[in-house]
């Protein structure tokens, strides 16, 4: 039996860098004009690394790989309550960061320095939460 989980987010790092990109700035949506990370919501009986692997391939034409995952940790859902979200953390190789295609999700996408992520007033605050414990991990 698959782990209950309704979708998955990733910091996807290229060398020293976060790919981000900024949501759409439509009324209703939650996070409209913030930076975001590449993922989004299960579908039928994804695993947690098919879930992302999906997303980022549609949101930003790059196929990951299981082995590219370097770290992930389970986190209640702002978005469903009762329900577990899943945040990766990445690294992209050259090829794939030089063959993103950016989908019709959002405005636009960037490369961010992590510290910059984590000051930007216009992130999705949750992620920059998930973010910050990550990089406190890796400093412990």
């Amino acid at each position: 039996m698959r782990e209950p989980f309704c979708g998955a987010k990733a910091a996807l790092f290229y060398q020293d860098s976060l790919l981000v990109y900024l949501r759409d700035d439509k009324p209703g949506l939650p996070f409209a004009a913030c930076w975001d990370f590449p993922g989004g919501g299960r579908e039928g009986q994804e695993s947690r690394f098919a879930c992302l692997q999906r997303e980022t391939r549609e949101e930003f034409g790059i196929l990951l790989q299981p082995a590219q995952i370097v770290w992930q940790r389970s986190y209640p859902s702002w978005h469903q309550p009762g329900s577990q979200s899943v945040f990766m953390v990445g690294r992209l190789a050259t090829a794939q960061a030089a063959a993103i295609r950016f989908g019709d999700e959002g405005q636009c996408w960037r490369w961010m320095k992590p510290g910059d992520y984590l000051a930007q007033s216009a992130a999705v605050p949750y992620l920059q939460q998930r973010l910050q414990d990550y990089l406190d991990e890796q400093r412990s």
